[in-house]
């Protein structure tokens, strides 16, 4: 379906900060073309790809953080993530880790005083070269004893003269600073292009290079409206200041009032990895920020490719976009199950949205134009 120049006009004034964007238009689809990385990324994006680095061998960043589904976990018939070690499960759902450059340390914001920022769903990592030190050591994750055995693998690798290369003489002269090394590596990585490449159908829309359908548009409508689905009120739709597209996320902090999980097999998980078994709660900011008023709060994630991310929330309780979406419309007035945490949920923004089926579906319409990788159509394309 094509929209005329005059009524996109219109549609393209609703959101009139979008209109300045520089979004990368001299950029190519990723699909097609191969990124010049520095030295420091191209060692990083080998550490992220190196099996030899778990205990035993054989799981990189890659197993939960798929290139070809936005960073997610390629295991998206689980709620959560599987271990290098059979039958260990972490106890949530990994969220992607594509435009995770954009989030800020976590703080507090003094003028709205909630918290904002933070890496993983708890906020419990300030940047990127923090959060790469945490799935190493995991023991539900690549499961290393400790940084010497990492170290002893590092100066092993075939390309361990990179590190000399990027960090001088001394780099990999002791397990501490090796492992740092790593992990600033692997930051450096995950802030290059390949994860934040904006080339989803949504972003050629705004740049007049893509027509959304009737149904994409209606979905758009109801995704801003305060009145209908009020999405953009924690994903919000218009660009940063400093021209950034729309990273649909405000970096904050929520109580869904989400369900418990019960296929969620950490339950089951023994003992010394689990002490509460079936009885364990997830505490999300409280635990991070030592603060009951925070508990059963987990960051607002980007809803940037949420099309190809499922499952969703914190413990991957729902498969489907719509199954979410449904959620945040009747959570107050049907039959779903009580939330995991009944501490400070939120009922000022959802839970009773007034919302049709043909509306719900809608928006994830809507939605399903996030996901990049999006090819422009021919009578859209731009010849160098």
């Amino acid at each position: 379906m094509k929209f005329n120049p005059a009524l996109r006009f219109v549609l393209q004034g609703l959101i009139v900060s979008f209109v300045c964007i520089t979004c990368g238009c001299n950029q190519t689809n990723e699909n097609t073309t191969e990124l010049s990385l520095t030295p420091k990324e191209e060692l990083g994006k080998l550490l992220f790809f190196e099996k030899q680095l778990s205990d035993p061998v054989g799981q990189d960043c890659s197993d939960c953080h798929d290139p070809k589904l936005a960073f997610a976990d390629r295991n998206t018939g689980l709620p959560v993530s599987k271990g290098i070690i059979e039958g260990r499960y972490g106890n949530r759902n990994d969220m992607t880790i594509a435009y995770t450059s954009f989030v800020p340390p976590l703080h507090r914001d003094t003028v709205e005083n909630i918290w904002i920022g933070g890496l993983f769903w708890d906020g419990r990592a300030n940047d990127l070269a923090e959060q790469a030190m945490g799935p190493p050591l995991n023991p539900l994750e690549m499961a290393n004893r400790d940084i010497v055995s990492i170290f002893e693998k590092l100066v092993k690798l075939e390309y361990s003269g990179m590190f000399k290369e990027v960090y001088g003489p001394d780099a990999l002269s002791n397990p501490s600073l090796a492992y740092n090394n790593m992990a600033d590596a692997i930051a450096a990585y995950e802030m290059t292009e390949e994860f934040r490449p904006f080339t989803s159908k949504f972003d050629y829309f705004l740049k007049g290079e893509a027509d959304l359908t009737v149904q994409e548009m209606r979905g758009m409508g109801l995704f801003v409206s305060e009145r209908k689905g009020n999405c953009a009120a924690c994903h919000p739709h218009t660009a940063l200041p400093d021209g950034t597209p729309p990273l649909f996320t405000d970096f904050s902090y929520d109580n869904l009032g989400a369900p418990k999980n019960p296929e969620n097999p950490f339950y089951s998980l023994e003992e010394d990895l689990n002490p509460e078994g079936k009885d364990f709660v997830d505490l999300g900011l409280g635990l991070t920020v030592k603060d009951a008023a925070e508990i059963g709060k987990f960051r607002v994630p980007t809803l940037r490719n949420v099309a190809i991310t499922s499952p969703y929330l914190h413990n991957g309780v729902f498969k489907t976009l719509f199954q979410v979406v449904s959620f945040y419309n009747s959570r107050d007035i049907l039959s779903w199950p009580e939330p995991e945490v009944p501490q400070n949920v939120n009922y000022d923004e959802m839970g009773d949205l007034g919302l049709t089926t043909q509306e719900m579906e809608d928006i994830v319409a809507f939605l399903q134009t996030l996901t990049d990788g999006w090819l422009p159509p021919q009578e859209y394309a731009i010849y160098q």
